[in-house]
């Protein structure tokens, strides 16, 4: 395998854990060969990702966040996903062109960086379709640069700018150091959304933020860092209302609840008073656990 050197000691990410992860696992719950518990047609992305086929959506395993809410815990906590080899990755990515997919959405996919390499050096030649870097933003800026040339289009998360509020859900009191110097990185090297003629997103960074329940406020500051800093007039963002409460989120009262409909309008109208006017809100009707995917332990193909 190429590119093992990355994973001993493992320092991808900002938990700079330093495992071998040849022989233990590192923070991410993660050894060296990618785990992945899904790989299809993935339909609830936003518009420009997900297109008329559908976005192609590989969700890996592990996790170097602790988020509390999160949705998709069964793999960022619980491990479930099969153990491939980078040849089988590339074979997946090749899979989904097949079965008509807009792109390759790499989702959750910073801890297995030189895999992802070693896959796309494999089928580079034979995509022809945008790779997406889908990822929650607790990330390095040096690994980021190494994919310069791999990645056309970043999906990131700017999910905090309190310390005390990224510790507290996510066990990451430097989420925001780390994911705005990401974000710098990922600009540097994919600049601002380009479309095609149909609409679809070919190249650029957007950026998500999930609205919490009870926690406007910090979504202003999002948008106020946000307005300030990058070129409004070129800048995209994504607010998604899909916030449900999964996994330990019961044990903190005041995110237990879903997201209500006026939290998400107010949202929605601080980013326009802020000049944010392009991107996306999404619906609150997207608040559902039917729209998280089924995962496997054994994927079916």
């Amino acid at each position: 395998m190429k590119n093992q050197n990355l994973f001993s000691p493992c320092k991808l990410c900002p938990r700079n854990c330093g495992a071998d992860r040849k022989y233990k696992k590192g923070f991410c719950r993660s050894g060296i060969y990618p785990i992945v518990a899904r790989a299809d047609l993935h339909m609830w992305e936003e518009p420009c990702i997900t297109g008329k086929n559908g976005s192609g959506a590989v969700f890996f395993s592990g996790c170097n966040l602790g988020c509390v809410f999160c949705q998709n815990y069964q793999i960022s906590h619980n491990g479930t996903g099969e153990e491939i080899t980078d040849r089988k990755l590339a074979d997946i990515f090749l899979m989904l062109k097949e079965k008509g997919a807009e792109n390759i959405n790499l989702v959750n996919p910073v801890h297995f960086t030189p895999n992802i390499i070693n896959a796309l050096d494999i089928v580079k030649d034979k995509l022809g379709i945008p790779v997406i870097w889908n990822s929650g933003g607790y990330e390095k800026k040096e690994t980021i640069r190494l994919l310069s040339g791999y990645i056309d289009i970043f999906l990131p998360d700017l999910k905090y700018i309190t310390p005390e509020l990224s510790e507290k859900y996510s066990g990451a009191r430097d989420y925001f150091k780390a994911a705005s110097e990401a974000i710098d990185e990922m600009l540097a090297l994919a600049g601002y959304p380009v479309f095609d003629n149909e609409g679809k997103m070919i190249k650029g960074v957007l950026v998500r933020h999930l609205i919490l329940p009870s926690h406007l406020r910090e979504t202003k500051l999002i948008i106020d860092y946000l307005s300030n800093t990058y070129d409004k007039s070129k800048f995209w963002i994504s607010l998604m209302s899909q916030y449900v409460p999964f996994y330990k989120a019961f044990d903190y009262p005041e995110i237990s609840r879903k997201l209500t409909t006026l939290e998400s309008q107010r949202a929605a109208e601080y980013a326009g008073e802020k000049g944010l006017i392009h991107g996306f809100c999404q619906d609150i009707s997207a608040a559902g656990d039917k729209y998280v995917p089924e995962f496997f332990n054994k994927l079916p193909f």
